[in-house]
């Protein structure tokens, strides 16, 4: 029987991670399905989506896991660090706690992630207007520093650095599992 040839040279697992209402599910139906809702949807558990995409020559299949981000949900998504290459940060600019709540977020993932993932910190809904905006790109790019990991601002409604965000860490990842001389 004739082995089914993979469609992909790479397989990368990416967790979506932030406090509920952030715009987690926004972000990966605009990466996934290039749609918006402006319906909230609250995950329950963890739902995943899978693109195909092409970086660098190579066709890479990120699997990307949405989780709740309510506080009751929190013990269920430690077991899906398990096997995350990646792990998208996400705050919403307009909700200061939710950005103040990132270093939480950072340290359950350092007691249950494995330490060579990959992290990259978002700042979504930057489409809304300035005068409601609670926290400075500034702000989160000094919070990225901090930890030394890549900062986008995004939003999902507007298609504003969506894909600039996952093909980012998608491809630090890759070149991670290429190894030197690939």
């Amino acid at each position: 029987m004739s082995r089914q040839r993979q469609d992909y040279d790479y397989l990368i697992k990416l967790l979506l991670i932030g406090d509920s209402g952030v715009g987690k599910s926004c972000l990966l139906l605009r990466f996934s399905d290039d749609s918006f809702t402006t319906s909230f949807i609250t995950t329950i558990g963890i739902d995943f989506k899978i693109r195909t995409v092409e970086l660098d020559g190579k066709r890479v299949k990120l699997q990307i896991w949405d989780t709740a981000g309510q506080e009751r949900f929190r013990t269920i998504t430690t077991a899906y660090y398990r096997g995350a290459m990646g792990i998208l940060l996400v705050y919403d600019v307009t909700d200061e706690a939710s950005f103040n709540n990132i270093r939480n977020w950072i340290r359950n993932i350092e007691q249950h992630a494995s330490e060579s993932v990959h992290k990259i910190l978002i700042g979504n809904k930057s489409d809304m207007d300035e005068s409601k905006r609670a926290v400075p790109r500034e702000k989160g790019q000094e919070l990225a520093a901090e930890f030394g990991i890549p900062f986008f601002e995004t939003s999902a409604k507007a298609n504003v650095q969506v894909e600039d965000a996952f093909f980012a860490l998608a491809r630090d990842i890759m070149h991670k599992l290429q190894g030197p001389g690939e």
